[in-house]
């Protein structure tokens, strides 16, 4: 049986995104001048919580903003779609993070990020509400992930991107860890120790999910015409901890996070992900 709809805590990044979309990616040293740019809201836990929001979680936003006129616009969509902001902490002195996203025709982004307020989540700014799941990622403080890991009970999802070296400590209360190819070769052997749900993401080649080393469901993801990747593993994270938190058997999980993955590439933007109704939808 399901529960829904489930409460889910975001701890994370919010950021204003600038999107370049060009034909191909310039050598180093080279110039492209036929940009198309847009303004977007993006972050990974920004992105994260639109998704989990989208397919009908309750969602609170745990983040910092800078005190500069780009803090209302990174999470004014989110306030408009039904996320619970008000744990966003404004700093002083601090700019809001930004993303640089360049997109290629093919829909593969290079991104450069300025962390700005991010990087100045503090621990003790932590006061996490009651919940079903949390979900972390890597853009701002390990400190701050650990104690979120830490502070509930919950079901807690780690996406350990951007990839870097993650600690033991983190790692030994994470119950849910979400890697692609990239960030599984930084965890190298700390993932052979590692006793909670692994998810690891190939792109258009499917996701598989293990426990101690044992294949416990494997999924591919929709034949679809993509746009921008930017955000897909964003909305994988959310919707499987979404679809795990409610009740839903390990493939059933595995099988609609892929969805929601691959549909998020088929807008630009890195807050596409497709509502419960397009869910379903594709489902049938």
């Amino acid at each position: 049986m399901t529960k829904s709809p489930v409460t889910i805590v975001v701890v994370g990044s919010v950021n204003v995104d600038i999107i370049a979309r060009v034909e191909e990616f310039p050598m180093p040293g080279e110039t492209v001048t036929n940009a198309e740019v847009i303004r977007c809201p993006g972050g990974k836990g920004g992105n994260q919580a639109m998704a989990a929001r989208r397919l009908g979680a309750k969602v609170y936003m745990l983040a910092c903003v800078g005190d500069d006129p780009q803090a209302e616009q990174s999470i004014a969509d989110l306030l408009a779609e039904g996320v619970d902001v008000q744990s966003c902490r404004k700093l002083e002195g601090t700019a809001t993070g930004m993303a640089l996203v360049t997109v290629s025709a093919s829909g593969e982004n290079q991104i450069v990020v300025a962390p700005g307020a991010n990087a100045a989540f503090k621990p003790e700014y932590l006061q996490l509400p009651p919940a079903d799941a949390v979900i972390a990622q890597l853009e701002i403080p390990m400190e701050t992930v650990y104690k979120a890991a830490v502070s509930s009970d919950a079901f807690f999802c780690l996406n350990a991107a951007p990839a870097k070296v993650v600690p033991r400590k983190v790692l030994d209360v994470v119950d849910l860890l979400v890697v692609n190819e990239v960030e599984a070769e930084m965890l190298g052997e700390s993932l052979e120790g590692f006793q909670g749900l692994l998810a690891t993401t190939y792109g258009a080649r499917g996701a598989v999910l293990t426990q101690t080393g044992i294949e416990l469901a494997r999924s591919k993801p929709p034949v679809i015409n993509v746009v921008d990747t930017t955000g897909a593993g964003d909305a994988f994270t959310a919707a499987l901890t979404v679809g795990l938190a409610s009740g839903l058997d390990q493939q059933a999980a595995l099988d609609q996070a892929c969805v929601v993955g691959a549909l998020t590439t088929t807008k630009s933007g890195a807050q596409t992900s497709p509502t419960l109704a397009e869910l379903r939808q594709k489902l049938q």
